[in-house]
């Protein structure tokens, strides 16, 4: 059986929303929110593109209630395909992991899955968003919106960058941080949370829940590092593999990609992630992006690691470790910071703190300053564009 299936323009969150609730109750189509601007021009530009997915067919199967195209940052873009189930499964799960249900605020683009899992959780628990009009995120807006909330319980998912943007402009307004006070729960996702934006968070009183999870497991599935609901994690060669109720379908139109990233053993379905990282005492680290590593004059260096290590440093909180070109090593990480980042750090003391930590393959080769980083619509660093202005 197959239902079909509608786009929706991403920057109108209260239509993906309404259609996303018809979508679970089995009342409507399925959804894809697509980014403003998308849509119109979808049919044009994946009949042009080379590097485009599959058509977009008209009709999916009846079990599937959203699709969320993946950004093809590193290849050609991927639409996963989530059930009704999967969906619920990761909602549930997420509210028992905090302590229960509540009312939401969306922060966050609804063409993630981040946010359109916002829009599940309120459906989920019969409670109305608060929803932040799209665009450029703004502390003073988001302070405004966060105090209409009238529910019991509060939440919001964040990425890091607009979490150190809300604390930033509460050091001038300090009702933003009584504001983010009376959240229950603070979810950050999307990239690693640095250790010092965290403990700033922790000193102010905030209540900061890490997470984990793509758009293949419905979002989020792994909070401070522990599996929520019943999602297992494990670590093979390396990879760390997910299962669990939460896992998509697989790829609209692409069963061979569905087939590499989702397999069976031992009776479960297994995800096999993009992520380096170890599970012990059922406690997942995750270390970095397997396709984040380079080899520099022959050895390994996870550009990850380098990043982390270069974040620990004054003034670099928000910089981005990138590979570029060396005609004697092949490759080494170069460090983008901001203008406003204002570094306090030499380049000499930063290569000497990295190879500290993790070898001199690692040790950066320059710092470059930039006006401002690119941003990808949902806060996280638009990594090829640095990587393209520091090539």
């Amino acid at each position: 059986m197959t239902r079909d299936l509608r786009m929706l323009p991403a920057d109108d969150p209260r239509a993906v929303f309404a259609a996303l609730r018809d979508a679970l109750t089995g009342d409507g189509p399925a959804v894809l929110p697509r980014q403003a601007g998308a849509v119109a021009a979808a049919a044009t530009s994946e009949a042009l593109s080379a590097s485009a997915p599959p058509p977009l067919p008209v009709e999916v199967p009846r079990n599937v209630a959203l699709v969320i195209e993946t950004s093809g940052s590193t290849g050609v873009p991927k639409r996963v395909a989530l059930s009704t189930d999967a969906l619920l499964a990761s909602a549930a799960a997420s509210a028992s992991a905090l302590g229960g249900a509540g009312q939401w605020l969306l922060a966050l683009p609804a063409h993630y899955v981040a946010g359109a899992q916002v829009l599940v959780r309120s459906i989920a628990a019969e409670t109305e968003p608060a929803i932040l009009p799209a665009g450029h995120f703004d502390p003073a807006r988001f302070g405004a919106l966060a105090a209409t909330m009238t529910g019991e319980a509060r939440f919001v998912s964040l990425v890091p960058a607009q979490l150190a943007r809300l604390i930033e402009a509460g050091d001038d307004v300090p009702a933003l941080i009584a504001l983010l006070r009376r959240f229950d729960g603070i979810l950050v996702g999307g990239q690693s949370l640095p250790a010092g934006l965290r403990n700033r968070a922790t000193e102010l009183g905030l209540r900061i829940v890490t997470t984990y999870g793509s758009s293949e497991t419905s979002g989020g599935c792994v909070y401070d590092g522990i599996p929520i609901g019943n999602t297992r994690a494990r670590a093979v060669d390396g990879r760390l593999e997910l299962a669990g109720a939460v896992l998509a379908e697989g790829y609209l139109g692409d069963p061979r990609r569905t087939a590499d990233a989702f397999h069976d053993d031992d009776g479960s379905r297994w995800y096999r992630t993009g992520d380096l990282g170890t599970v012990e005492d059922g406690r997942v680290t995750v270390t970095g992006r397997a396709d984040n590593v380079i080899i520099s004059g022959g050895e390994k260096v996870l550009l990850d690691a380098v990043e982390a290590a270069v974040r620990e440093c004054d003034g670099f909180e928000e910089a981005v470790v990138v590979a570029v070109e060396s005609a004697e090593w092949g490759q080494v990480p170069a460090v983008a910071v901001a203008v406003a980042g204002s570094a306090r750090t030499s380049l000499d003391a930063l290569r000497e703190y990295v190879v500290r930590r993790l070898g001199r393959a690692a040790a950066p080769a320059r710092i470059q300053t930039l006006d401002a980083l690119p941003m990808l619509p949902s806060g996280k660093p638009d990594r090829v564009a640095i990587g393209r202005l520091l090539a």
